[in-house]
């Protein structure tokens, strides 16, 4: 028996830090959601007790760093599973794009063995288990769009927004989301308006959802690393109607509601960068199976 799921990439709408934590990590608020652009990630019985990762993308570690890896590993030390399992990762999101690529396919894998070995887990069963492995998780194990809290683990799915095209462009680079952090300036940055954009989500308003896109972590992405902001320079340019950085970056999207328009920013930023993408949003959560 093979199971099949996929797990999808997410962007952010909005992407807030409110303060630095006791424990060391930030607080923050962020609205999230799903775009067409996702892994595969097969899984398959072994005879063997083991866990056992396979991928042809040279980025992505084949052990315990594995994020799909620990998934599997908790739900086995917690159900006492004996069984050995293989998980084939077919990467199509970009490596350490911002696009929450591992933390996707950790959740596909646990929603993908909750129905391999019969566990009968609920959503958010799993995504209590998803947030041991890391932030993004609980939110990918639900998908769709949400609101996400405290390290990004409290979720509060919200509706799916007005749909469109999102144009993706990653530059060849790496950033380290630790350092980004490590060097925001919480005094003084200007926060979004998370409410105004749940606004524009639930009445399905386009244009305020456009003027309401925000991301602290662009102070410090685009001062760090100017391909990101020359990505940003030019999507403006070519004619997207809102652009924002994802996540800590590097990748970087712009909204659009129409082909034509679509077409040219996507055609344009082909001739800066290699890793471009059209995609939809998605929008809507995942069911249990």
């Amino acid at each position: 028996m093979k199971i099949m799921v996929k797990a999808p990439a997410k962007i952010n709408l909005t992407l807030d830090v409110l303060h630095k934590r006791t424990d060391g990590y930030h607080e923050v608020e962020m609205i999230m959601t799903t775009v067409d652009l996702a892994d595969r990630i097969e899984l398959e019985p072994l005879p063997k007790d083991e866990i056992k990762i396979i991928s042809h993308n040279r980025f992505v570690p084949d052990d315990s760093r594995n994020l799909a890896y620990q998934a599997a590993r908790l739900l086995k030390e917690k159900y006492s599973i004996r069984s050995g399992v293989a998980i084939s990762i077919e990467k199509i999101i970009p490596v350490a794009a911002g696009l929450a690529g591992g933390s996707s396919d950790a959740a596909a894998t646990l929603k993908g063995l909750n129905q391999l070995w019969d566990l009968g887990l609920s959503l958010d069963e799993l995504a209590e288990i998803g947030s041991k492995i890391g932030s993004d998780v609980s939110f990918c194990v639900y998908g769709g769009t949400a609101l996400a809290r405290g390290r990004g683990e409290k979720v509060k799915r919200l509706p799916a927004p007005p749909n469109c095209w999102v144009v993706l462009a990653k530059p060849t680079i790496g950033v380290s989301t630790a350092e980004v952090y490590k060097n925001l300036k919480i005094d003084g940055i200007r926060h979004p308006n998370t409410e105004a954009m749940i606004h524009a989500i639930e009445t399905k308003d386009y244009d305020k959802m456009c003027s309401h896109l925000g991301n602290v972590l662009e102070s410090v992405t685009l001062r760090t690393y100017p391909e990101v902001a020359q990505i940003k320079e030019q999507m403006e340019r070519f004619g997207a109607d809102a652009v924002l950085m994802s996540g800590s970056g590097p990748t970087v999207f712009g909204l659009m509601q129409h082909d034509s328009r679509m077409n040219r920013v996507y055609n344009g930023l082909r001739g800066f960068c290699d890793q471009v993408y059209a995609v939809r949003l998605l929008g809507e959560g995942n069911p249990i199976d």
